[in-house]
């Protein structure tokens, strides 16, 4: 498709500095949200550099991701005139952040009241039984299936 240098420049560049690129399929006169060029432009720049191997193409909920290949990152290098110590995004590491310290074990001072949840549960003279599952139930007669049997 035909289109103005400077558009297709435009779109080079951000796709070689982030190293992806997202654009939605709507085919209309209205600009990429992170380049400013027509919506149209990017996806056909982009269709063009994924017939030649340059990125890989995923289509998802009506909207194109494109990822940078090794070959499409050679290719963009050339045609912008990088040096080589230039990489995109996606190929630089993530700095990690400074670790935080963890604060103290004591956060909940000793000397406060115990809530009523805890209270109960370390009643002595408690009437329910702590266990649970499979025998805990005691059935007392029934009809049919649930009659014991007599003895």
């Amino acid at each position: 498709m035909l289109m103005p240098k400077k558009d297709r420049t435009a779109i080079y560049e951000y796709l070689f500095t982030e190293g992806v690129m997202v654009a939605e399929k709507n085919f209309f006169p209205v600009n990429h949200p992170k380049v400013n060029v027509p919506n149209l432009y990017v996806i056909k720049a982009l269709q063009s550099l994924n017939s030649r191997g340059y990125v890989t193409e995923r289509f998802a909920w009506q909207h194109y991701y494109w990822y940078l290949t090794n070959e499409g990152i050679q290719y963009l290098r050339e045609y912008l005139h990088l040096p080589p110590e230039i990489v995109p995004a996606t190929l630089k590491k993530p700095t990690k952040p400074e670790a935080r310290k963890k604060p103290e074990a004591s956060t909940k001072p000793e000397e406060a009241a115990p809530s009523d949840r805890e209270q109960y549960r370390r009643a002595p003279e408690s009437d329910k039984k702590g266990e649970a599952g499979a025998g805990s139930y005691e059935f007392k007669g029934g009809f049919g299936r649930g009659k014991k049997p007599a003895q």
